[in-house]
């Protein structure tokens, strides 16, 4: 019988760490990658358009010849001008959704952040929720919401559209959570919010780039919805952030700050910042009011539907990703 021809996929946003690990597999698997991002994605075998989402000339000559897309370019921060986060997950998404549908591309894995169904309460082993702008808390959630329901309004007969929500992905290489904590731990401004005994999941990077190539094979037969994504192994808050600060050499946390108190000022620390537009360089405030609840709430997920959707489970543990990511800061 004769084989199938190879994946032709546009990965977006390959120069980030999920980005370029789910080009990277692709690529090994036979697949043919082209990748979207502002600078070269490194990864062998892939050929590099260079430039953004926004651009719809740059989208159009990536998108050539692609019959499946994992867009993973977002603008992720938890601070800056809602306009910037307008442009990229909301618009951007637009964008590269029209040139799939132009194209002709059959496959759409969006991928989301289970923020966009968080109001702050605690979630505490429900599925995914609906996204909702008007209730997701801060710019980057409220576009993240804005663009799911986007990309799960096109999907369809021609264009099948799987959202996935990685949940607080971190290990070596991660520069948005891994590296803030310890960094943070290490300069004694981390704290611990209240007795940070809240259960809350999270997702190894390994495991990440594992379930997204997943639902690149599973799309075609599981689309319309969306599906969080996480190790499945809860684990109280203070006790993980303890974890990836000693695994990157840093002490562990010592700072404590009552979760009401932490919440408040987060609040009026974001407004000042933004009134003061302290973030015009790239600077993130030292707390928000999101971050403070990310902190202080539960948030973990059933994970049956996710794994039997995709096929898929976890390889790596938590414990064991602590001890690999222990031994890339050793390296280091």
């Amino acid at each position: 019988m004769k084989a199938a021809p190879p994946l032709r996929v546009l990965v977006t946003g390959a120069s980030g760490l999920l980005g370029s690990g789910v080009a990277r597999r692709l690529v090994e698997s036979g697949a043919d990658v082209v990748t979207l991002q502002r600078r070269p994605s490194g990864v062998a075998g892939a050929r590099d358009v260079l430039g953004t989402v926004t651009d719809a000339a740059a989208v159009e000559r990536a998108m050539s010849g692609r019959d499946t897309v994992v867009h993973v370019a977002a603008k992720v921060s938890v601070s800056g001008p809602a306009q910037e986060f307008e442009q990229v997950n909301i618009g951007g998404t637009a964008t590269v959704l029209e040139s799939a549908r132009r194209a002709g591309a059959e496959r759409f894995v969006h991928i989301s952040s289970p923020s966009v169904a968080h109001a702050g309460t605690s979630i505490v082993g429900e599925g995914a929720g609906p996204a909702d702008p008007d209730r997701a808390r801060g710019h980057y959630a409220r576009t993240k919401a804005a663009g799911e329901l986007l990309a799960l309004a096109a999907d369809g007969a021609d264009l099948r559209v799987l959202a996935l929500r990685p949940h607080l992905m971190w290990g070596p290489g991660d520069t948005q959570l891994t590296e803030r904590i310890i960094d943070r731990a290490r300069a004694g401004r981390m704290p611990l919010l209240g007795p940070a005994a809240a259960l809350i999941d999270t997702l190894y990077s390994d495991n990440a780039v594992d379930a997204v190539v997943a639902a690149v094979a599973a799309v075609d037969r599981v689309h319309g919805e969306a599906l969080v994504v996480t190790n499945g192994e809860p684990r109280p808050v203070g006790e993980l952030i303890r974890g990836l600060a000693t695994a990157g050499g840093a002490p562990e946390p010592r700072l404590r700050i009552p979760g009401g108190l932490a919440r408040r000022a987060g609040a009026v620390i974001e407004r000042i910042w933004e009134a003061a537009d302290l973030g015009r360089d790239g600077d993130e405030p030292p707390l928000t009011r999101f971050l403070a609840e990310q902190l202080s709430t539960a948030h973990w997920f059933d994970q049956r539907r996710t794994r039997a959707k995709l096929d898929w489970v976890p390889a790596v543990s938590i414990d064991r990703g602590l001890e690999l990511l222990a031994a890339h800061y050793r390296r280091r």
